[in-house]
């Protein structure tokens, strides 16, 4: 079963927000979105569909809980959630049960389950590949980051670990634009 993770809630709408993403033109809904929140006439204008045929996708990536909608009298303003949108990544992990003894580092129990390359910074262990995929990786134990490497982390009790790898997911484009001189008169 998918499940979508959303203010710490697990919700089964995978089939939801597959249909979301199966369209272009919500794909595009949710690009412009990502600049900032618009009204739905807006969408439509920018994209040149109908007021009701925006209305119509605005209304799946809702269910999708992908946007939300803000209403101030007539008008209706439109803007991203995110935080769903990289959860739906989530949909993708891969999913391992482990048993371990108490005291076992996290490096042990990922050796376990995946192929771990690791390099030594000073007194620091780093994980640099998993499973062939050289990286940059970070984990969180139960929703939380903890302080310290992968080696020195134990397992004192049940745990969910989240081992993600960072990829670069643009933020924030710029386009910047140098002025020219103006040419010097002799």
């Amino acid at each position: 079963m998918l499940v979508n993770i959303t203010n710490n809630k697990i919700n089964t709408n995978g089939g939801k927000l597959f249909k979301a993403i199966s369209s272009d033109t919500r794909l595009s809904i949710l690009e412009r979105l990502s600049e900032g929140e618009i009204h739905i006439s807006g969408i439509a204008r920018e994209l040149g569909i109908s007021v009701p045929v925006a209305a119509k996708h605005v209304k799946i990536l809702e269910e999708a809980e992908l946007v939300e909608r803000k209403k101030f009298g007539n008008l209706h303003m439109i803007g991203i959630k995110l935080n769903n949108v990289y959860s739906l990544l989530d949909h993708f992990a891969e999913n391992s049960v482990l048993e371990v003894e108490k005291g076992t580092n996290l490096l042990e129990a990922l050796k376990a389950v995946a192929a771990v390359e690791i390099t030594k910074v000073g007194s620091m262990t780093k994980v640099i590949s998993t499973d062939g995929e050289k990286g940059l990786y970070l984990y969180e134990v139960n929703g939380k980051s903890p302080d310290k490497t992968v080696d020195e982390f134990r397992f004192d009790e049940d745990a969910i670990v989240e081992w993600k790898k960072l990829v670069p997911v643009t933020k924030k484009r710029l386009f910047v634009n140098v002025k020219k001189e103006k040419a010097e008169k002799t």
